[in-house]
């Protein structure tokens, strides 16, 4: 499966100031960093937040050549406590110029075990699988994301299970308040 790659590449520019922008669970501002800056001048402008939902901001970029437009959130529980990892944060995106919407992505903080399942579950529905690769996971089957993106706005919860490459099971869970507006709101700045 060769989709989450490109994403991958895709996005980092965007995502590196946008985690610097979200360091703390309530979205606060901060400034980028010089490494950022120089990502940022190379690929187009940085993300600006514009809208906070609940546990969910709102970002938008404009590259060279396309606009990018996104929903990001932390976890609010990370388990088991006292294992050292980066940040997790997930992610839904719209590029409109390439013809992209509600593309969802989750930055795990650790590097996932090769070939292990690492699953999205929900409150009320049927979980999802995950293909990982590095510290990032997608939805493995792309026809199943638009369902994934409807049970998320939905649900009041999403927790993230993936072994690492120490053997560990970690999970991540989610808060999904404010998901459907902050949802709204990239689909009005990205339509």
């Amino acid at each position: 499966m060769s989709y989450p790659f490109l994403r991958e590449a895709l996005l980092v520019p965007f995502l590196i100031t946008a985690l610097s922008i979200c360091a703390s669970p309530a979205l606060s501002k901060a400034k980028p960093s010089e490494h950022t800056a120089a990502a940022e001048d190379k690929k187009g402008s940085k993300p600006s937040q514009v809208g906070s939902y609940g546990d969910w901001g709102v970002f938008v970029a404009q590259g060279d050549k396309s606009k990018t437009c996104y929903a990001l959130a932390t976890p609010k529980e990370r388990t088991p406590p006292g294992l050292t990892r980066d940040p997790a944060y997930m992610f839904i995106a719209n590029r409109p110029g390439e013809h992209i919407r509600q593309e969802v992505s989750v930055i795990l903080g650790f590097p996932v075990k090769e070939g292990a399942g690492a699953r999205a579950e929900l409150t009320g529905s049927p979980g999802f699988d995950l293909v990982a690769k590095g510290t990032n996971a997608w939805i493995k089957n792309q026809a199943q994301e638009p369902q994934f993106v409807e049970a998320l706005k939905k649900a009041p919860r999403l927790t993230v299970k993936a072994p690492s490459v120490k053997g560990h099971v970690t999970t991540d869970s989610y808060a999904l308040n404010g998901l459907a507006q902050a949802l709204e709101r990239v689909d009005k700045e990205c339509p």
